[in-house]
């Protein structure tokens, strides 16, 4: 397994976001830029700008939290996963 980078936006530490994404898709560049708002500190991944190898294991994580792999997801503190863009849940996991 091939260890997955994940690009890194400085930001107040509020818990550990990883986002995975796609860079073509709108709702996934909505929650970028929410979380950027906020000033959250965030790590995502657009899968479709890997190489295939790492596009699969990155498959296989997502798919852990969100069997259908749709995009954007987001996962907080490795316990909590919102699927799409849903900005009250977001800004709820915030705080």
């Amino acid at each position: 397994m091939v260890e997955l980078k994940f690009e890194h936006i400085a930001g107040k530490n509020k818990g550990k976001f990883k986002l995975f994404a796609l860079s073509t898709c709108g709702w996934c560049k909505k929650t970028k830029h929410l979380l950027s708002d906020l000033g959250v500190e965030y790590y995502y991944v657009f899968l479709d700008a890997l190489e295939e190898e790492r596009k699969i294991d990155a498959l296989k994580e997502l798919e852990r939290w969100n069997p259908r792999c749709s995009f954007p997801t987001l996962i907080i503190n490795d316990k909590r996963c919102i699927v799409g863009f849903n900005e009250q849940k977001i800004r709820e996991a915030i705080g």
